[in-house]
Protein backbone atom coordinates (compact mmCIF):
# COMPACT_ATOMS: atom_id res chain seq x y z
CA UNK A 1 0.00 0.00 0.00
CA UNK A 2 1.38 3.42 -0.91
CA UNK A 3 0.97 6.69 0.94
CA UNK A 4 -0.55 9.71 -0.72
CA UNK A 5 1.86 12.45 -1.72
CA UNK A 6 1.93 15.39 0.64
CA UNK A 7 1.96 19.03 -0.46
CA UNK A 8 5.39 19.59 1.09
CA UNK A 9 6.94 16.61 -0.73
CA UNK A 10 7.59 18.82 -3.75
CA UNK A 11 9.51 21.42 -1.74
CA UNK A 12 12.95 20.99 -3.33
CA UNK A 13 12.10 19.42 -6.69
CA UNK A 14 10.74 20.94 -9.90
CA UNK A 15 7.04 20.22 -10.22
CA UNK A 16 5.62 18.13 -13.03
CA UNK A 17 1.95 17.46 -12.41
CA UNK A 18 -1.02 16.39 -14.49
CA UNK A 19 -4.69 17.02 -13.69
CA UNK A 20 -7.14 14.54 -15.19
CA UNK A 21 -10.11 15.17 -12.88
CA UNK A 22 -11.53 17.85 -10.63
CA UNK A 23 -9.58 16.74 -7.55
CA UNK A 24 -6.28 16.86 -9.46
CA UNK A 25 -7.19 20.29 -10.83
CA UNK A 26 -7.85 21.64 -7.32
CA UNK A 27 -4.26 20.85 -6.32
CA UNK A 28 -2.81 22.23 -9.56
CA UNK A 29 -4.93 25.40 -9.31
CA UNK A 30 -3.67 26.05 -5.77
CA UNK A 31 -0.08 25.84 -7.00
CA UNK A 32 -0.59 28.39 -9.81
CA UNK A 33 -2.60 30.87 -7.74
CA UNK A 34 -0.96 34.30 -7.98
CA UNK A 35 1.23 33.30 -10.94
CA UNK A 36 2.02 36.27 -13.17
CA UNK A 37 2.64 36.37 -16.91
CA UNK A 38 2.70 38.86 -19.78
CA UNK A 39 -0.07 38.48 -22.37
CA UNK A 40 2.60 37.60 -24.93
CA UNK A 41 3.26 34.29 -23.10
CA UNK A 42 -0.18 32.83 -23.89
CA UNK A 43 -0.34 30.57 -26.94
CA UNK A 44 -3.13 28.60 -28.58
CA UNK A 45 -1.99 25.99 -31.09
CA UNK A 46 -5.26 25.29 -32.91
CA UNK A 47 -3.83 22.51 -35.05
CA UNK A 48 -2.17 20.83 -32.05
CA UNK A 49 -5.28 21.49 -29.91
CA UNK A 50 -3.15 22.89 -27.09
CA UNK A 51 -3.26 26.09 -25.05
CA UNK A 52 -0.21 27.04 -22.98
CA UNK A 53 0.98 29.84 -20.72
CA UNK A 54 4.52 30.46 -19.52
CA UNK A 55 3.94 31.55 -15.91
CA UNK A 56 6.09 33.03 -13.18
CA UNK A 57 4.64 30.85 -10.44
CA UNK A 58 4.88 31.69 -6.74
CA UNK A 59 6.27 28.60 -4.96
CA UNK A 60 3.47 28.01 -2.46
CA UNK A 61 4.94 24.59 -1.67
CA UNK A 62 8.09 26.31 -0.34
CA UNK A 63 6.53 28.95 1.94
CA UNK A 64 6.94 27.00 5.20
CA UNK A 65 10.54 26.06 4.40
CA UNK A 66 11.44 29.65 3.44
CA UNK A 67 9.82 30.99 6.61
CA UNK A 68 11.59 28.44 8.82
CA UNK A 69 14.96 29.11 7.22
CA UNK A 70 14.35 32.88 7.19
CA UNK A 71 15.14 33.18 3.50
CA UNK A 72 13.41 34.98 0.65
CA UNK A 73 10.28 33.56 -0.95
CA UNK A 74 10.64 32.22 -4.48
CA UNK A 75 9.03 32.08 -7.88
CA UNK A 76 9.79 29.71 -10.73
CA UNK A 77 8.91 29.76 -14.41
CA UNK A 78 6.41 27.06 -15.23
CA UNK A 79 4.41 25.98 -18.25
CA UNK A 80 0.69 25.49 -17.76
CA UNK A 81 -0.50 23.39 -20.70
CA UNK A 82 -4.10 22.46 -21.51
CA UNK A 83 -4.60 19.59 -23.95
CA UNK A 84 -7.52 18.64 -26.27
CA UNK A 85 -8.59 22.27 -26.70
CA UNK A 86 -11.61 22.96 -28.88
CA UNK A 87 -11.91 26.75 -28.42
CA UNK A 88 -10.38 29.63 -26.46
CA UNK A 89 -12.15 32.87 -25.57
CA UNK A 90 -11.02 35.75 -23.40
CA UNK A 91 -12.46 38.77 -21.67
CA UNK A 92 -10.43 41.71 -20.41
CA UNK A 93 -7.28 40.43 -22.15
CA UNK A 94 -5.98 42.71 -24.89
CA UNK A 95 -3.85 40.60 -27.23
CA UNK A 96 -2.46 43.84 -28.75
CA UNK A 97 -0.93 44.78 -25.39
CA UNK A 98 1.66 42.00 -25.27
CA UNK A 99 3.48 43.56 -22.30
CA UNK A 100 0.41 43.69 -20.05
CA UNK A 101 1.15 41.50 -17.01
CA UNK A 102 -1.71 39.34 -15.78
CA UNK A 103 -2.11 37.62 -12.43
CA UNK A 104 -3.84 34.24 -12.33
CA UNK A 105 -6.27 34.04 -9.42
CA UNK A 106 -8.01 30.72 -9.99
CA UNK A 107 -8.77 27.86 -12.35
CA UNK A 108 -12.16 26.13 -12.34
CA UNK A 109 -13.55 23.29 -14.47
CA UNK A 110 -17.19 23.12 -15.51
CA UNK A 111 -17.96 19.65 -16.84
CA UNK A 112 -20.10 19.23 -19.91
CA UNK A 113 -21.44 16.09 -21.52
CA UNK A 114 -19.33 13.03 -22.28
CA UNK A 115 -16.15 14.34 -20.62
CA UNK A 116 -16.14 17.72 -22.36
CA UNK A 117 -16.09 20.93 -20.40
CA UNK A 118 -14.76 24.42 -19.92
CA UNK A 119 -11.76 25.56 -17.94
CA UNK A 120 -12.11 29.11 -16.64
CA UNK A 121 -8.93 30.95 -15.75
CA UNK A 122 -9.82 33.99 -13.65
CA UNK A 123 -7.35 36.87 -13.80
CA UNK A 124 -6.98 39.88 -11.50
CA UNK A 125 -8.69 43.00 -12.80
CA UNK A 126 -11.80 41.28 -14.18
CA UNK A 127 -9.96 39.35 -16.89
CA UNK A 128 -10.77 35.75 -17.79
CA UNK A 129 -9.81 33.06 -20.27
CA UNK A 130 -12.28 30.29 -21.12
CA UNK A 131 -10.84 27.13 -22.64
CA UNK A 132 -13.30 24.58 -24.03
CA UNK A 133 -11.87 21.06 -23.94
CA UNK A 134 -12.81 17.66 -25.24
CA UNK A 135 -11.47 16.11 -22.04
CA UNK A 136 -9.77 17.44 -18.92
CA UNK A 137 -5.99 17.22 -19.18
CA UNK A 138 -3.88 20.01 -17.69
CA UNK A 139 -0.12 19.79 -17.15
CA UNK A 140 1.99 22.01 -14.91
CA UNK A 141 5.75 21.77 -15.32
CA UNK A 142 8.49 23.90 -13.77
CA UNK A 143 11.01 24.81 -16.48
CA UNK A 144 13.60 26.95 -14.65
CA UNK A 145 15.35 26.98 -11.31
CA UNK A 146 13.56 28.98 -8.60
CA UNK A 147 14.51 32.62 -8.17
CA UNK A 148 13.89 35.18 -5.43
CA UNK A 149 10.40 36.64 -5.75
CA UNK A 150 10.86 40.31 -6.75
CA UNK A 151 8.43 41.47 -4.03
CA UNK A 152 10.08 39.18 -1.44
CA UNK A 153 6.59 38.76 0.07
CA UNK A 154 3.86 36.14 0.06
CA UNK A 155 1.01 37.31 -2.21
CA UNK A 156 -2.04 38.53 -0.30
CA UNK A 157 -5.55 39.54 -1.32
CA UNK A 158 -7.78 42.20 0.20
CA UNK A 159 -11.20 40.87 1.13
Amino acid sequence: MSDDARFEDGGESPLRLKALDGDDLTVLAALVQDAVFPASEMRWDRKGRRFAILLNRFRWEDVDRATTRKRDFERVQSVLMIEDVIAVKSQGVDARDADMVHSLLSIAFHAGEDGTGRLELTLAGDGAVAVDVETLEVVLRDVTRPYVAPSKHVPTHDL
